[in-house]
């Protein structure tokens, strides 16, 4: 099991930045990848940004060129850098890992391929 703690959300103007860490710990040595995931009220969890073991990321379409996920292996910590932010980006933030079995990357922002979850951490964005 992989217990998950975010941290870094807040209050930020259209065109700000945050950036969002997750800490990792526990059997870390199983994660075969992470990812963030965020929520809006009333809508569905949706992946904004993903990564594996050997660094190959993944980002949804409308975080492109302002987001970027990196990990500090180390640290067993997992960042996202966000920049360019917009109201449309307010939501709970969540980190997830999968450390059950590998799976294609093509899976890697579908909240399914995760088995252990964070907290959450708030980010609004005011226009």
């Amino acid at each position: 099991q992989v217990q998950l703690v975010e941290s870094g959300g807040g209050t930020q103007q259209s065109g700000g930045s945050l950036r969002l860490s997750c800490l990792a710990s526990g059997y870390t040595q199983n994660i075969y990848f992470m990812a963030w995931f965020r929520q809006a009220p009333g809508k569905e969890r949706q992946g904004v940004a993903a990564i594996d073991s050997d660094g190959l990321v993944k980002y949804t379409d409308s975080v492109k060129d302002r987001f970027t996920i990196s990990q500090d292996n180390a640290k067993n910590t997992l960042y996202l850098q966000m920049n360019n932010l917009n109201p449309e980006d307010t939501a709970m933030y969540y980190c997830a890992a999968r450390t059950f079995s590998p799976l294609s990357s093509s899976w890697y922002l579908g909240a399914d391929s995760y088995n252990n979850w964070g907290q959450g951490t708030q980010v609004t964005v005011s226009s």
